[in-house]
């Protein structure tokens, strides 16, 4: 996909006289342990980045490349996170909710809309645009998902120094066979998802 492409979402509703359009998505919304996190840019209006797309598309080094670019060329960006005991208590769609909202709130510029990547939405006080699959789409939800991606990436590495034995180093949380060998061995640590544990002690 050409970077002309990844503004036509946008170019909609610029030729409607919005101004400032910022793109909000989340990263780990799948895992057993961690946070999700989300994120909100807005870009320059036809803002240029090569690579720029959706971010599990890309390698961890070339997110890794991108993220400072984004942050250094992003006319605002916010980062959110809503913890493993709050996707426990209000379950992950409404935590979701939640880490985006606290990304929003970050934004020194307010948003005229908001496209956010999926088709569940929410009121956060300023319009707002589902887009699925807006990752691949809307150069401002790639860059947010680049952001969400990589800040996650980063706790969960600071994660596996406080609890090595389950190598989230590797799987970030997710449910890989060697996390799961790990919850069997040791059980789970203080930031497993224990409503995502569930199913897995139920069946053992």
């Amino acid at each position: 996909m050409t970077s002309a492409t990844m503004w036509e979402i946008e170019d909609v509703f610029f030729n409607q006289g919005l101004g400032a359009i910022c793109g909000v998505d989340e990263a780990g919304r799948g895992p057993l342990a961690g946070p999700v996190c989300a994120a909100a840019v807005i870009l320059p209006k036809h803002l240029e980045i090569p690579g720029l797309t959706d971010s599990k598309k890309l390698s961890d080094k070339r997110r890794r490349e991108l993220f400072p670019e984004i942050q250094r060329q992003a006319l605002a960006y916010g980062i959110g996170f809503a913890s493993e005991k709050e996707i426990d208590e209000i379950n992950i769609l409404q935590a979701t909710f939640l880490a985006m909202e606290r990304a929003l709130a970050q934004l020194c510029i307010t948003p005229e809309l908001a496209l956010i990547d999926g088709n569940r939405e929410k009121d956060f006080g300023i319009p707002v645009k589902t887009v699925i699959k807006g990752d691949s789409l809307s150069a401002n939800i790639a860059a947010a998902s680049i952001l969400a991606k990589v800040s996650r990436d980063d706790l969960m590495l600071e994660m596996a120094r406080e609890y090595p034995q389950y190598g989230f180093e590797v799987h970030k949380g997710y449910g890989t066979k060697a996390h799961y060998d790990a919850l069997r061995l040791y059980g789970p640590c203080p930031i497993h998802r224990q409503t995502f544990l569930k199913k897995f002690y139920g069946g053992q």
